[in-house]
């Protein structure tokens, strides 16, 4: 069953929109004026932005807020990033990312954070105990570019992880560069571990050094980041002493199982954890975003991503750039929330075994 959303649906007073299964799905406007829909399943809920970037603004599972804290009580309306800062997932591209170089003309992160979404709507499957809420956004610019992305983000009745996928489809009759990356912002804890499926050395795992123009440094940031070259381990524990004020951004290269997944957590001193798996071969490039200041506290384990962030030149330079010929879709999967301390053990052993296969593989000797 599917139920299109329309502006006029959300006003000032929370209104039930539908009720199933374990869900219970209400419409909402907050004091700002923009849409919310809350969507609750029998172990928390999420609140999705349905036509503003399909951001979802908040994540709370089994009585625990998994978004970064930051200085916005609600979201607003607005296209520039920075100006609505804090929420759980946010799309971020198609024609450009990370912080703009000077030879830029995109914003910071792209047009797609706060895109105006042309559509929304629900999907309700009783079969699966399941609800997606997805949108499209139509980006268009004369001589220069013409697209349709696509984002859906879907929730079953008893689980506390979001399958989210994104997809852009070309419309122009030429082929297009294409830049995406998907910064889950969970909440980091003190004493926090860190463990994800890559080598945990300074060639797989790179702090960025360069410092781009929003980012004031304070004494001692840049010999924490050149510490942090040498030893990227360091970070593995979130001590509170660390210095990631402002934020340290790294390039992680992940390795997939035989599946083609790629994991990477956060465990909690409770034995839970938040949890991120994507498939290198849609996002060959992990981004690693660490923020902990007294306003903003935010934790980006691992943001699948097409290229690094340091704008569209440094990135097409570099031959990171996605190129989607006339006519094709590129597509993306992306598997975030919250374990169970069982899972979490279960997760962090399977990341042990992964590597250890991996290193195997890369160190046996040839054959002559």
């Amino acid at each position: 069953m599917r139920i299109e959303l329309y502006d006029q649906m959300f006003d000032e007073k929370e209104r039930p929109l539908c009720q199933f299964d374990a869900f219970s799905i209400t419409t909402f406007r907050y004091e700002s004026g923009v849409a919310a829909l809350r969507i609750i399943n029998a172990r928390g809920e999420i609140i999705v932005l349905p036509f503003q970037g399909q951001q979802i603004w908040r994540a709370n599972f089994d009585g625990r807020d998994l978004t970064m804290r930051s200085m916005f009580d609600e979201p607003v309306f607005t296209r520039n990033y920075l100006e609505n800062y804090g929420a759980f997932m946010i799309h971020c591209g198609i024609t450009g990312l990370g912080a703009p170089g000077p030879n830029d003309n995109h914003q910071l992160h792209g047009e797609l954070p706060n895109a105006p979404f042309n559509s929304a709507w629900l999907e309700l499957d009783p079969d699966k105990r399941s609800t997606k809420v997805g949108g499209t956004y139509q980006h268009i610019v004369a001589f220069s570019t013409n697209y349709l992305a696509t984002v859906e983000t879907a929730m079953k009745a008893e689980s506390a992880l979001l399958d989210v996928s994104v997809s852009v489809e070309n419309l122009k009759q030429t082929p297009m560069d294409l830049m995406y990356l998907g910064h889950a912002n969970f909440r980091p804890v003190d004493e926090g571990e860190l463990h994800y499926s890559a080598f945990y050395n300074s060639k797989s795992v790179r702090v960025r050094q360069s410092i781009p123009s929003h980012v004031n440094p304070k004494p001692g940031y840049k010999e924490f980041l050149s510490r942090l070259a040498d030893s990227p381990e360091i970070h593995h524990i979130l001590q509170p002493g660390l210095a990631f004020d402002p934020e340290v951004v790294f390039e992680i290269d992940m390795i997939n199982d035989a599946d083609g997944f790629a994991h990477a957590l956060q465990k909690h001193p409770n034995g839970t954890a938040d949890y991120v798996r994507c498939r290198p071969d849609q996002a060959p490039i992990c981004t690693r975003w660490i923020c902990r200041t007294p306003d903003q506290d935010g934790l980006g384990i691992a943001f699948p991503s097409t290229s690094g962030v340091e704008g569209y030149t440094a990135e097409k330079e570099k031959g990171r750039i996605k190129t989607v010929q006339s006519g094709d879709t590129w597509r993306i999967e992306i598997k975030l929330g919250l374990l169970t301390a069982s899972e979490t053990e279960k997760t962090i052993k399977m990341i042990a075994a992964l590597k250890a296969v991996s290193y195997t593989h890369l160190t046996l000797p040839t054959k002559a």
